[in-house]
């Protein structure tokens, strides 16, 4: 709605109605970027407007569910990629990549082994020592022969490569 007027309340007045003096699309198409005038006090402000996500409920190793939290796969992450040549904007696009196919499954409930199992196909791409990194905590490795079966099955599908 370019140039309409529109309820939203203005941060600098708390006055309700703005005007619309441009919007465009985000560069991924998943949000539209508004800039509004107050029409009080004639401050401009910037609002973003997204499709509400209906909820997705994780299924926990332990059988609670909880809602989808980026930000848990974002702390995990950043605990495995310390120190590695990854970029944040990698590791938001992994993020990205993960919601994206999880609601493109269109399904209310999700297992965690199933968003760890997607995370780590992600992230071998990205970064082999992540990779292991990542899985040590995730796959809960308790002994050392385990993590070594993981590091020559890593091995061995590079070979193939």
């Amino acid at each position: 709605m370019l140039g309409g007027l529109e309820q939203m309340k203005c941060p600098y007045c708390d006055y309700k109605d703005s005007k619309v003096i441009d919007s465009r699309y985000t560069e991924e198409y998943t949000c539209i970027r508004r800039r509004r005038e107050c029409l009080n006090c004639k401050e401009r402000f910037t609002t973003y407007e997204r499709l509400e996500d209906l909820p997705l409920m994780v299924v926990k190793r332990n059988g609670q569910r909880e809602l989808f939290d980026r930000n848990k796969i974002k702390t995990g992450l950043l605990k495995a990629c310390e120190k590695r040549p990854i970029s944040q904007e990698q590791l938001d696009q992994l993020i990205d990549n993960v919601e994206k196919n999880l609601r493109n499954e269109m399904k209310q409930e999700v297992q965690s082994t199933e968003i760890g199992e997607m995370v780590m196909n992600y992230l071998k791409e990205l970064d082999e020592v992540a990779y292991v990194r990542f899985a040590s905590v995730y796959r809960q490795f308790t002994d050392l022969n385990i993590f070594i079966q993981e590091l020559e099955h890593l091995l061995k599908e590079r070979s193939k490569d």
